[in-house]
C-alpha cells in the first residue's frame, strides 16, 4: 500500500465529517480529531462536506454535493499546484483532495459525467464541494444554471484511459 494510501485511509478514519463509506465497506466515524500533530492527515482532508455513497474498488472516495464553475476571470492565472488555469482543459478545484487526483463528475439532475484533475483549490462558496473549469461545467451541462447537484468519484489514477489531462 502506498504511503499516499495509507495517509488518505488514516484521515478517512480519524477525521471523517459524518459517515463515511469505504470504497470496500460502511464505516460509521466519529469526529474526532487524531492525537497526532502530522499535518499530512489534513493536507490530504478527502472531504469538508457531502454525503459520503459507496463507490467502485479503484476509487478512494464518493461523495455528493453542489458543484460550480469558474472560467473568464481566472483564465490564465495561476493556480494553486502553479499550473496555469485553462478554461478549456478538464481540471477542477478542490478544498483539500491532493493535487493529481482525478475526480470523476457526474451531474446528479442528467447523469453526464467528465473526468477532471485536481490541480486548484476551492470553492469557497458556500457549501460547494468542486470548483470546475468551464469546459468541464459544459461537458456535463451547469453552464446554464451555474450550479448543480453532482456525485464525485475520487481515484489516484485516471480511470479514463482516454483524458490525458
Amino acid at each position: 500500500m502506498t504511503r499516499k494510501k495509507i495517509v488518505i485511509a488514516a484521515f478517512l478514519a480519524i477525521m471523517a465529517t459524518g459517515t463515511i463509506t469505504s470504497c470496500q465497506n460502511s464505516l460509521q466515524l466519529s469526529r474526532n480529531t487524531p492525537s497526532s500533530s502530522d499535518s499530512t492527515l489534513a493536507d490530504n482532508a478527502a472531504m469538508q462536506d457531502g454525503t459520503s455513497v459507496d463507490c467502485q474498488p479503484e476509487c478512494f472516495l464518493m461523495t455528493t454535493g453542489i458543484a460550480s464553475y469558474y472560467a473568464d476571470r481566472f483564465h490564465g492565472r495561476t493556480t494553486a499546484n502553479g499550473e496555469t488555469f485553462d478554461m478549456n482543459d478538464l481540471t477542477a478545484a478542490h478544498k483539500s483532495l491532493p493535487f493529481g487526483t482525478w475526480v470523476r463528475v457526474t451531474n446528479m439532475e442528467n447523469g453526464r459525467e467528465v473526468t477532471v484533475r485536481i490541480n486548484d483549490r476551492g470553492p469557497y462558496v458556500g457549501q460547494r464541494i468542486i470548483d470546475l473549469s468551464r469546459e468541464a461545467a459544459k461537458v456535463i451541462g451547469l453552464i446554464k444554471p451555474g450550479t448543480g447537484e453532482v456525485k464525485l468519484e475520487a481515484f489516484e489514477e485516471n480511470p479514463d484511459t482516454s483524458i490525458s489531462g
